[in-house]
């Protein structure tokens, strides 16, 4: 089964590092880069904004939970915002790229 991360990055080049250790490492096989976003959020009891970069990666259910750990530990941010979920459905030659993880 596949899955898939989302988590914004300070900027894009600490996403495509991070990215690359991942992807290194065997615990994904891919991840998507996006332009910047404007975020407004509560932090330290208070609204804050700023810009970030999201990205998307996609591996493995075997291998979620170990890149979602990875990732954290990876991530230039003290709390990062990660989120993963097991996908219910994806193409077969998706199945099968992220099922050789």
């Amino acid at each position: 089964m596949t899955a898939l991360i989302y988590c914004p990055f300070p900027d894009a080049a600490s996403a495509e590092e991070i990215g690359r250790v991942l992807i290194e490492e065997g615990l994904a096989a891919c991840i998507n880069i996006g332009g910047e976003i404007r975020s407004v959020f509560a932090w330290g009891g208070s609204v804050s904004e700023g810009s970030e970069t999201p990205a998307l990666i996609k591996t493995s259910e075997s291998k979620l939970n170990q890149a979602v750990s990875r990732l954290e530990a990876l991530h230039p941010y003290d709390a990062p915002a990660i989120m993963g979920w097991r996908c219910d459905a994806a193409g077969s030659a998706t199945r099968d790229w992220l099922g050789a993880l």
